[in-house]
């Protein structure tokens, strides 16, 4: 099976056909393998599901080694904006790709993400017209409230994870999204992790699981 993202694959335990799929998005700088830590881990408890972990599309500005969906050095906001509309685009490629390589429905589908992952994985889960089944968002923000609002075309289940402490994405952020998807008719699931910096803690990987679990199974 080939994509046009390059991937790090975590296959299911079961050696039957996979029932569903996971698409993991890693944060700013990071790359595929870097959040596959967390696919290894749930595979364990989801013997039907296989984890697909792209690197982003574009050599990172700040890493040599670490990739990027959107460019977030010296960029007004309708930059960032229009950056994310591209790397929405090859996210949905991947989406269809994953839907026609394994014979998935939308519904047998969770795209997540950590930081810049979450943010991109929120836009693009949102304004699909074939709806996937869930959305996972650790540490990140709604891009631009103002541009989804006026797009949304889906309402799949998701779920809310931020430290308090965050210093890279703020707390702000997090409640501005619970706001806009409070506004805008959603029920969704979020926690704010105490004492908790930039970054993916023991309990959030547990919630992550159970709600794979809740959704998917």
């Amino acid at each position: 099976m080939t994509y046009t993202l390059n991937t790090t694959i975590i296959n299911p335990k079961s050696s039957q056909k996979p029932k569903n799929a996971v698409i993991l998005c890693h944060g700013y700088g990071g790359d595929g393998k870097d959040i596959s830590i967390l696919a290894n881990y749930w595979k364990n408890y989801l013997p039907e599901t296989i984890f697909i972990c792209p690197d982003a599309p574009e050599k990172c500005a700040v890493s040599a080694t670490g990739f990027q969906w959107f460019d977030l050095m010296d960029q007004t906001k309708d930059e960032i904006l229009t950056k994310s509309l591209v790397a929405e685009i090859k996210l949905n490629k991947l989406i269809d790709e994953v839907k026609d390589n394994l014979n998935l429905k939308s519904n047998n589908i969770i795209l997540g993400g950590f930081s810049q992952g979450c943010m991109i994985s929120i836009q693009t889960g949102l304004k699909r017209t074939d709806k996937i089944k869930a959305i996972i968002g650790y540490s990140g923000r709604i891009i631009s409230t103002d541009h989804l609002s006026r797009n949304i075309n889906s309402r799949p289940e998701v779920i809310l994870m931020h430290g308090d402490k965050d210093e890279v994405v703020p707390i702000e952020s997090f409640l501005e999204a619970k706001e806009f998807f409070f506004k805008n008719n959603y029920s969704i699931k979020a926690k704010i992790f105490k004492n908790c910096e930039h970054r993916i803690p023991q309990e959030g990987s547990s919630l992550g699981l159970e709600f794979i679990k809740k959704n998917l199974y």
